[in-house]
């Protein structure tokens, strides 16, 4: 399988003092579905956007489809063309809807993706059109943005990237503030990419969600470090890890594919929540 993504030693500070990532070595290859797990703070987020070449590491160093990713690279105009490509092939969703929707309307947002990639207008129009459909967005295409709710805004944020039609899409907390409807929406489209052999790398601290859209799970400690980089299942059922990882507290158990929380009354009963 094509390499995507590799990382070697890779480490990044803010700054220069404020560290997040510390020794990172990855390789992640095409078609495969990821989920990135640690506490808030732990440098998921962080990884992200290096893996986006939104920031660039630190110290060590960073391949993307095989090239060095380095800011000189990306901002030098003679390497313009590799740019380019990277931003056709990586789509990025950020946690916060707010920061990433800008256009007047639904559908200017969702076609600005196209048009930066120099397609006829046609091709833009027929891409936006598709998009809108298959994310069952009619109603809200004329819609500003800003007026609609956090999940409308966060459908809108994947539909603007999935008009450039990536092989990798990077979500960070994908399920943040959405109702449960519309978190089973989400799963079940990351699932559907999937298929269509979509490369997708979530950052996540919503243990439920993990082995419903991922197959590879990678922990990071609090201290910045990667603790485990297994399938799901494995690190899933290692309830040591994900404590240790601060992701779950003593009382966390598991029923099946769900985790689950003690609350210990002060009778000494107990009840379940999920």
């Amino acid at each position: 399988m094509q390499t995507i993504f590799d990382l070697q030693n890779v480490s990044h500070s803010y700054l220069d003092k404020f560290e997040a990532l510390k020794d990172i070595n990855i390789t992640m290859t095409a078609g495969e579905q990821i989920t990135v797990l640690g506490a808030n703070g732990s440098g998921k987020s962080t990884l992200l956007l290096i893996l986006d070449a939104l920031i660039y590491a630190t110290s060590g160093e960073v391949y993307a489809f095989g090239k060095p990713v380095t800011e000189e690279r990306f901002n030098a105009l003679e390497d313009n063309e590799f740019a380019q490509y990277f931003r056709t092939k990586v789509g990025f969703v950020f946690q916060n809807p707010d920061v990433q929707l800008f256009s007047s309307t639904v559908f200017d947002e969702i076609a600005f993706g196209p048009l930066q990639l120099g397609l006829p207008n046609d091709e833009v129009k027929k891409r936006t059109e598709e998009v809108i459909s298959m994310m069952e967005l009619s109603s809200l295409r004329d819609r500003a943005p800003h007026t609609l709710s956090g999940g409308e805004k966060k459908k809108v944020c994947i539909a603007s990237i999935l008009s450039i039609n990536p092989d990798v899409l990077l979500l960070d907390e994908p399920t943040g503030g959405l109702d449960p409807r519309s978190q089973l929406w989400l799963i079940e489209l990351l699932q559907d990419l999937a298929k269509a052999g979509k490369t997708i790398i979530t950052a996540t601290h919503d243990l439920d969600i993990v082995e419903q859209i991922s197959t590879r799970a990678i922990v990071f400690g609090e201290d910045h470090t990667i603790k485990a980089d297994s399938n799901c299942d494995t690190v899933m059922n290692n309830l040591e890890l994900l404590m240790s990882a601060n992701l779950i507290h003593k009382h966390m158990h598991r029923h099946g594919k769900l985790m689950h929380e003690h609350l210990h009354s002060p009778d000494g009963e107990h009840h379940h929540e999920q």
